[in-house]
């Protein structure tokens, strides 16, 4: 065989890859379907700089409006707050958004950053009265990072961190997990089902059974419709980290704060709950045999934490509220 017949022959076999792998990228997009909205409710779109974005909202809107902003992750979207929305609807107004570039929302390809969740969040809920926000992980600090621009009634953050993805941020994993066919394919390795579970056990839920049985099924489903791969190709590539120092920027706001954490959580610990609620003289509150989503594991007292109520048995307040 010739150097050219050689060369031919390669070119032949990587078109074929390229063709399998988009045809495989067809098919379990049109199984994953259309994604239905996770959250019982009113739905809604919040049109921003030229994007749908969809939310759910339930509750008597003349009651405090409470805004849920759903943790970033591969699957991540409103779904994230099935466990409590319902609950928190009987007292609130409660409204909760799937972030630009996830769940029901639109997907654009851009290169996503901290700065725009940030304006993001600014624009969301400048909209609203006085909300009462509760925001789960790294989006945590992008409210954060822009509280003093707005009029918040109260902050409940669940195992916040500014840092989720490497530093410094690494452009050649965000350009591949970007690029067409090859991006599909390591981003559909990232979010198969066997890594879906993986997550879900290592690092979500200290019981992942409490999950439930239909959500990881869902989670699969997010993460393979169009344009699921850009927003999280700049998370895990580090350039959704924050540069918002957590507790300085919470210690000098003038707005009541509680940090949730779960006890069992690695990604950050709960030593760094401790160290940012002292820096900050916020309250924590600490849900035993829970890791990063407390309140799914434990809808119900998360439920009454958010109400006030310091429920017994698995809830601890391990540091009160500085003076």
């Amino acid at each position: 065989m010739t150097l050219r017949s050689k060369f031919t022959s390669t070119l032949k076999y990587a078109a074929l890859g390229a063709g399998l792998t988009v045809a495989a990228t067809r098919a379990l997009r049109t199984k994953a379907g259309e994604l239905e909205p996770p959250l019982e409710g009113v739905q809604g779109t919040f049109r921003w700089r030229g994007m749908d974005i969809a939310y759910t909202e339930a509750g008597d809107e003349d009651a405090q409006t409470l805004v849920l902003l759903h943790g970033i992750n591969a699957a991540g979207s409103a779904g994230e707050w099935r466990e409590v929305f319902a609950g928190l609807s009987k007292q609130y107004h409660v409204v909760a958004p799937d972030l630009p570039g996830f769940g029901r929302s639109d997907r654009p390809p851009l290169r996503y950053s901290a700065a725009l969740y940030e304006d993001f969040v600014r624009d969301f809920l400048g909209e609203l009265e006085s909300p009462h926000v509760v925001a789960s992980s790294l989006t945590s600090a992008y409210v954060v990072g822009v509280a003093s621009d707005l009029d918040l009634g109260e902050l409940t953050l669940v195992c916040p961190t500014a840092v989720a993805g490497p530093e410094p941020p690494k452009t050649a994993l965000r350009e591949l997990v970007r690029a067409p066919v090859v991006g599909d394919a390591v981003f559909g390795l990232l979010t198969s089902k066997p890594s879906i579970d993986y997550f879900n056990a290592d690092h979500g839920y200290w019981d992942p059974a409490k999950a439930g049985e239909d959500w990881p099924d869902y989670e699969w489903r997010t993460t393979h419709q169009a344009g699921a791969r850009f927003a999280p190709a700049s998370f895990i590539s580090g350039y959704l980290n924050s540069d918002v120092d957590l507790g300085s920027a919470l210690a000098a706001l003038d707005v009541p704060t509680t940090i949730v954490w779960g006890r069992e959580a690695d990604l950050p610990a709960l030593s760094e709950g401790r160290d940012l609620a002292d820096a900050a003289g916020c309250e924590l509150v600490v849900f035993d045999d829970a890791m990063l989503l407390p309140h799914v594991e434990f809808g119900e007292q998360f439920v009454a934490v958010i109400g006030g109520d310091r429920p017994t048995g698995s809830v601890t307040v391990e540091q009160e509220e500085s003076e």
